[in-house]
């Protein structure tokens, strides 16, 4: 038996944002809290009212950010945001929408604004956490790209290009239409429950390693071994040109090659035996 979402009183935005799957949904649909996959489920339905963030102080330093974010972006990259918080939506899809934070007026791209905490910071642990919105919003306005500004609570900010992927756009509208009908029916839906793409994060930055120890360590051996290796590999490529045609193998002088059944030739260093040492 189908049991439509119930209305709960007169407030027009609450019932409107019942109407829709939105960006945050996404990462809820996409997510592994099975508890918070229930909850949107009941507040899509309109069985309890959505959660008073006001007292999320994450959530708020996001908002109060927001503006912060877009001008400061606009300032480094010298991009314009448009359709600062319009509602999109999707143009087949009824039940598809986003309120986007921006619009990059030149390329088109999702802008997305973020406040994240210093520690433990990572770009990609943010472009994993947020993806599902990014590209479910790409989705929506049928944009092939996003970007990311973050402002960490260390007074960092980073932006981040987001290339639409549609393997994983595949498996959020899978996962969409499936949270969708159990909306519509009454029947509580369950984790997705599927591994998604990395994210791949286009390089945009120049940065100075000098002040790591480890990258000056490792910088020491790559320089002081560069020409050895160099050597070593022009030495491979005529040894394999001196090895006859129809040679399984080919010892001597300390290495040993051998020929796969695909021709590919590899090389091993021979050790010498105590019993056959030369005289």
């Amino acid at each position: 038996m189908s049991h439509a979402p119930r209305p709960l009183g007169n407030n027009g935005e609450k019932v409107g944002r019942r109407s829709f799957i939105g960006g945050s949904d996404a990462r809820v649909i996409m997510g592994s809290d099975e508890s918070a996959l229930l909850r949107l489920w009941r507040e899509k339905r309109g069985e309890v009212i959505p959660e008073d963030l006001s007292g999320n102080l994450i959530v708020q330093l996001g908002t109060v950010t927001e503006d912060l974010n877009r001008r400061w972006y606009e300032l480094n990259s010298g991009n314009v945001i448009k359709d600062v918080q319009r509602r999109a939506q999707h143009q087949v899809i009824p039940w598809m929408a986003a309120t986007l934070d921006g619009v990059v007026e030149s390329t088109g791209a999702v802008f997305e604004a973020k406040f994240m905490l210093p520690w433990s910071f990572s770009e990609e642990a943010a472009a994993e956490k947020h993806m599902a919105q990014l590209q479910h919003n790409m989705w929506v306005i049928q944009s092939r790209s996003a970007v990311l500004s973050i402002i960490t609570g260390g007074g960092k900010w980073v932006e981040m290009k987001i290339p639409a992927d549609p393997l994983y756009q595949h498996l959020l509208l899978t996962a969409e239409k499936k949270f969708w009908r159990c909306v519509e029916s009454g029947e509580p839906p369950h984790l997705f429950g599927v591994e998604t793409p990395r994210p791949r994060i286009e390089a945009v930055r120049i940065v100075d390693m000098t002040s790591s120890n480890s990258w000056a360590d490792l910088a020491g051996v790559f320089c002081q071994t560069r020409g050895a290796f160099l050597n070593h590999e022009a030495a491979k490529v005529e040894l394999k040109k001196l090895m006859p045609e129809d040679a399984k193998e080919a010892i001597g002088h300390g290495i040993r090659a051998k020929r796969s059944k695909s021709g590919a030739i590899s090389f091993d260093l021979q050790v010498a035996e105590a019993g056959h040492a030369a005289l």
